[in-house]
């Protein structure tokens, strides 16, 4: 299994977004999985009827089999709404050129081109949407505790290990150190 990385550069973001703006999907894609922390299995899981004309996102995790609800924010629900307006609420949100579910795979090499093509020096895969939701909202609130409950992670240094602060904070303690 390869590590990714979070995409901590807001520029980045900004690029995969321009990059990503000619395919809703796609784009619809990267902006749920930076913007909600979810796994990848349980954002391609997603039906049109799990977001259509909903205020919040509500799930049993795959991977941890707990419940999960959390309210989609204003910018996501008109990202949404525009995505899902003519569709089905019994389709997958998330859907090939030949109308099937969009696996795994699919999404990582969508994600690995976007990265290829704008030519990032990151790792990036589908568990980079997640680790660059939780690293950006860590920076953000600054609250470790509420992120660490946000991801279902055991401990805090499993949480900021993920995010990829652990190294990035004894580097720092190490830089700005000296007797």
């Amino acid at each position: 299994m390869n590590i990714v990385e979070p995409i901590k550069n807001l520029d980045d973001i900004k690029k995969i977004k321009k990059y990503f703006s000619n395919n809703e999907r796609n784009s619809l894609l990267f902006s749920l999985g930076i913007n909600s922390g979810l796994r990848i299995s349980d954002i391609l899981a997603l039906n049109v009827s799990d977001v259509k004309n909903k205020e919040f996102i509500v799930i049993r995790e795959k991977k941890t089999n707990k419940y999960k609800r959390f309210p989609i924010n204003k910018n996501l629900q008109l990202d949404i709404i525009s995505f899902v307006k003519n569709r089905e609420t019994n389709e997958p949100l998330f859907l090939t050129q030949k109308y099937k579910r969009l696996d795994r795979i699919q999404a990582y090499k969508i994600l690995n081109k976007a990265a290829k093509n704008l030519n990032l020096k990151i790792k990036i895969g589908t568990h980079s949407l997640r680790k660059t939701f939780g690293y950006h909202h860590y920076k953000k609130f600054n609250n470790l505790p509420l992120l660490q409950k946000i991801l279902n992670h055991s401990s805090s240094s499993t949480t900021l290990r993920y995010i990829g602060l652990e190294q990035d904070i004894i580097d720092d303690s190490y830089n700005n150190f000296y007797l």
